[in-house]
């Protein structure tokens, strides 16, 4: 599964419960907080207790990345085209030094 169709997937779920608008766009921003604290969390734990739950975090980053994917659709771009604009960005900042 490539992340456009992960996202179209996750797009089919979120729909079933929340209207397009705001409430979506809100929806999905908290989700996505939420999720990537729960996965700081993992790392915070690993500094404290000195062990990763590799296992724990990867759920975590799963949920991060749905909520991703579905704001890159709510606002009316793919998943890959954000990660391919992101990646220009990056190697421009390092091209120039």
């Amino acid at each position: 599964m490539n992340i456009d169709d992960y996202a179209d997937w996750a797009a089919g779920i979120v729909a079933r419960h929340k209207e397009d608008g705001a409430e979506r766009l809100s929806y999905l921003g908290l989700g996505l907080a939420e999720e990537a604290g729960e996965a700081v969390g993992h790392l915070k734990k690993r500094l404290r207790d000195g062990a990763l739950d590799a296992d724990g975090l990867a759920d975590e980053l799963g949920d991060v990345a749905y909520y991703w994917a579905n704001l890159c659709l709510a606002i009316g771009k793919s998943p890959s085209d954000v990660l391919a604009a992101s990646r220009a960005k990056i190697e421009a900042k390092l091209s120039r030094g």
